[in-house]
C-alpha cells in the first residue's frame, strides 16, 4: 500500500521538493491532498501532474479560478478557506502530513492533524515556536510521531538514532550566517530586502530567507530544538558555518560528537522524515570533501540581536515565543515592503516583547489572542517609527 501524503504548502520550496521525492518513489508514496495559500495556478499545475484526491486554496478569493481551471478533472475535489485546511488533514485516507506552510498559519491545521492521529513531518517551525508545550502534549496524548524536516533538526535526529538514553551534553546547531555575516553595524543600516534575499547556500521562500539574514530563523530553530529533543536552551549552541555542509551535530557526555553532513538539499531531510527508519535512494549531488574547507564561527548576537531575543523568549517561556513570532511576521513583511529597516526589525520585536501581555501558562485560546495582540502592537510601533 502506498503511503498517502497531505502536503500543507505544496507550492513553496519545501512542498515542491517533497513532490520531487514522491515522484522518485511512486511505488511508495502518493500525494493525496495538496494545499496552497494563494498560488492557485501552481496548485492547479501540481494537481494535473500528481492527480491528488483534493486540493485546498487557503485564500478563498482564488476558489473560483482554481475550480474552473480543474473543471476537466472531476476526480480532484477543490476546497477553499482555513477551515478546509483543518478538515482535509483529518481525512481517513491520509497516512502522514507534511506541514510546509510558512508562519503561524501552520499551527491550527497541525493540531487537527495530530488529533486525527496522522504522522507529522514538521517543516513549519513556527508551530513549535508558538505552542511547543501544547503540541508536545497533544502528540503524546494521541500517540503521534513528529519527525523533523528542517535540515538542522533532521541532522540532530539522525545523529541521535541508536543513542537511545545516552546523555546529550550539547546540541550544535549550525547556520550559514546569511548574506550579511561579514557586514559591519554601519553597513547593516542600509541593506535592503533585495540584498537579504540573496541567500548564499539555501533556496528558501522570501520570509524564511529574511529570517535567515537576521538570524531570527536560527533563534526559532533553537526553540524548536528545545521542544523536539528535550534539551534546555543553554545546552544548544549556534555555530555559524557558511558552507552549510555540516547540517548540525550532537555532543554527548563523553565528549564524542556525531554530525550529519551533506550537500545543501532539502530533499534528503524530507525523504528521511517520510521513510524513517529506512534510507531510500535519492537522486542528486553528492558531497565532495575536497572541494572546500569547513569553517565555523561564533555568531555576533550584538549585531544580530534577534538570535539573543529568541533565547530570551524561550527562557522566559509562556506566551513570549508566540509574541516574538507574531511581531517577527509583521516586521519581516514590513522590511520586504520597505516599511522598516533591517535593524529596526529587532528593535520593534524587542518593544513588542515589553508591551504585549505576558502569560506564563497559556492554552490555545491565549496563543490566538497573543498572536493577534502582538501583531497589532508591532504594526503600531512600525507605523509610528
Amino acid at each position: 500500500m502506498k503511503q498517502q501524503i497531505c502536503i500543507l504548502g505544496s507550492t513553496g520550496s519545501i512542498g515542491t521538493q517533497a513532490l520531487d521525492v514522491i515522484s522518485q518513489h511512486p511505488d511508495l508514496y502518493e500525494a493525496y491532498a495538496l494545499t496552497a495559500n494563494h498560488r492557485w495556478k501552481e496548485l492547479a499545475e501540481q494537481a494535473r501532474r500528481f492527480n491528488p484526491a483534493a486540493v485546498v486554496i487557503a485564500d478563498e478569493a482564488y476558489y473560483e479560478p482554481l475550480k474552473q481551471e480543474l473543471a476537466d478533472m472531476p476526480d480532484v475535489k477543490v476546497y477553499a478557506g482555513s477551515k478546509a485546511l483543518e478538515d482535509i488533514v483529518e481525512s481517513p485516507s491520509i497516512d502522514m502530513v507534511l506541514t510546509a506552510m510558512v508562519g503561524y498559519s501552520g499551527l491550527a491545521p497541525t493540531i487537527h492533524a495530530i488529533k486525527a492521529k496522522k504522522k507529522i513531518c514538521l517543516a513549519n517551525k513556527e508551530t513549535l515556536v508558538v505552542a511547543g508545550e501544547l503540541i508536545l502534549q497533544l502528540a503524546q496524548q494521541y500517540h503521534v510521531p513528529i519527525l523533523p524536516v528542517d535540515s538542522e533538526h533532521s541532522a540532530i535526529f539522525q545523529s541521535l538514532v541508536g543513542e537511545d538514553a545516552n546523555e546529550i551534553e550539547k546540541i550544535l546547531l549550525t547556520c550559514s550566517g546569511g548574506p550579511f555575516r561579514t557586514f559591519t553595524h554601519e553597513q547593516l543600516k542600509t541593506v535592503t530586502a533585495a540584498d537579504a534575499l540573496k541567500h548564499p547556500t539555501w533556496d528558501m521562500g522570501a520570509k524564511i530567507t529574511i529570517d535567515s539574514a537576521s538570524l531570527m530563523n536560527k533563534g526559532f530553530e533553537v526553540i524548536e530544538a528545545k521542544w523536539l529533543f528535550g534539551v534546555p536552551a543553554d545546552k544548544i549552541q549556534v555555530l555559524v558555518h557558511p558552507q552549510s555542509i555540516v547540517h548540525s551535530a550532537v555532543q554527548f557526555c563523553d565528549g564524542g560528537v556525531k554530525a550529519q553532513l551533506g550537500v545543501p538539499d532539502m530533499r534528503l531531510p524530507i525523504q528521511y522524515a517520510f521513510s524513517f527508519p529506512q534510507r531510500l535512494s535519492l537522486g542528486g549531488d553528492r558531497l565532495d570533501f575536497f572541494r572546500q574547507p569547513l569553517e565555523f564561527f561564533e555568531p555576533d548576537v550584538e549585531k544580530f540581536k534577534c538570535l539573543a531575543m529568541a533565547y530570551e523568549a524561550i527562557n522566559k517561556g509562556g506566551n513570549m515565543p508566540c509574541i516574538v513570532n507574531a511581531a517577527n511576521e509583521i516586521v519581516n513583511e514590513g522590511f520586504r515592503k520597505g516599511a522598516c529597516s533591517f535593524l529596526a526589525m529587532g528593535d520593534i520585536i524587542e518593544k513588542a516583547m515589553q508591551t504585549v501581555a505576558f502569560d506564563c501558562n497559556p492554552d490555545y485560546d491565549v496563543y490566538v489572542q497573543t498572536d493577534a495582540e502582538a501583531r497589532r502592537v508591532a504594526l503600531d510601533i512600525m507605523n509610528n517609527k
